[in-house]
């Protein structure tokens, strides 16, 4: 295993991989970050919050052994970082009230277009929080949006980037899955929307848990050979603060889910999201950060904070022994992982990651084969 810097900064906070996107062709690699200021003050998340974030694209040319960051370059809403309302005491107000409000998208996507790639985003995660996506024919070089996503008659969409296309049979069809409110308000539960319009038309098709224990958030999505898709979910029961890792399984493309297996049975306190991929044999392998419990004093024994891998050799059915690619963090602020596997079968994943409680939030990435 090597681990590579893709940005770092003593007086920054650079954070959330999994809130933006991660894209390939070959060796060449975008994903991206919110970056903000460092705040020992600032809670779970040590940022400050009366610090305006930005959003960071970074870029690699050789398989992520070294990387290039700069402005994205897209039109947020409110002229914010993407995704960052929840950490910042500014309130903009609602995203169809702000500049560069997301419009309705009138085109038509075609997913074989050899650079494309498509971004989603949202403001908030509660009631009131709303969606929108790019997208890109150039290897992210420009981005074209925002555009809407619809409300789907919730009270909230609470969107990062899952999405599904289906090659040349079907150009025009697009898979996303989105978390979305309760009937309360509170996040969360994961559900289905598609599109065979090109994206001018996204309509409700499922959930996959209408009513999950506790929270369902952060999908991360595959499809496998046979077109059935498996989608791991980030879990929270909200009353005992147990966080883990499901995977929920469709063979009729997403009309019908059902539970197939828990590849990770604990994320430590709040959680981590997954990133899931199919490796070039087929085994499929899902990435996530452990947060320790020890900052907080709860569990003496409890292990460090750090990134994780499991990998299933039967579609999700069972998982082997989880593989730590690292476990040397300074506490629980770390994880939120985006991956790739790259054409010689070695895996890229990025995440945020610190070396110390005081210290800087940093992205790193961990190249491997599994």
């Amino acid at each position: 295993m090597k681990h590579v810097i893709v940005y770092r900064n003593k007086e920054r906070y650079a954070g959330w991989p999994a809130n933006y996107g991660i894209w390939n062709w070959g060796d060449e690699i975008v994903t991206g970050f919110t970056l903000t200021y460092h705040d020992n003050q600032g809670g779970f998340h040590y940022r400050d919050k009366d610090k305006v974030t930005e959003t960071i694209q970074s870029r690699s040319l050789d398989g992520g052994m070294t990387w290039t960051n700069s402005p994205a370059p897209l039109i947020a809403p409110g002229n914010i970082g993407l995704a960052s309302d929840e950490h910042m005491n500014l309130d903009l107000g609602p995203v169809e009230n702000r500049v560069n409000a997301p419009k309705p998208f009138n085109g038509s996507i075609d997913t074989t277009t050899p650079d494309f790639s498509l971004l989603c985003s949202r403001n908030a995660l509660k009631a009131g929080a709303s969606s929108w996506f790019y997208i890109s024919k150039d290897r992210c070089h420009h981005w074209d949006g925002p555009y809407t996503i619809p409300m789907f008659n919730q009270l909230g969409i609470a969107a990062r980037t899952d999405y599904l296309t289906y090659g040349p049979q079907n150009p025009k069809k697009l898979t996303l899955l989105l978390s979305s409110t309760k009937p309360d308000g509170d996040q969360g539960r994961v559900f289905c929307a598609q599109s065979t319009d090109g994206g001018q038309n996204f309509l409700f098709k499922s959930w996959l848990r209408e009513n999950p224990e506790g929270l369902d958030i952060m999908p991360s999505s595959v499809k496998l050979d046979s077109g059935s898709i498996i989608t791991a979910v980030r879990c929270r029961n909200t009353i005992q603060n147990h966080c883990w890792i499901d995977l929920i399984r469709s063979d009729d493309d997403g009309a019908n889910w059902n539970y197939i297996s828990t590849p990770v049975p604990e994320t430590g306190i709040a959680g981590n999201p997954p990133a899931m991929l199919k490796l070039p044999d087929n085994r499929i392998a899902l990435m996530y950060g452990y947060r320790s419990y020890n900052s907080f004093n709860s569990y003496f024994n409890d292990p460090q904070s750090g990134i994780h891998c499991v990998i299933s050799e039967d579609e999700g059915e069972t998982w082997n022994t989880k593989v730590t690619l690292r476990e040397d963090a300074g506490n629980q602020d770390i994880g939120y992982p985006r991956a790739i596997v790259r054409e010689d079968g070695q895996i890229v994943v990025v995440y945020y990651y610190n070396d110390s409680t005081e210290g800087e939030r940093y992205i790193a990435a961990t190249i491997w084969k599994p």
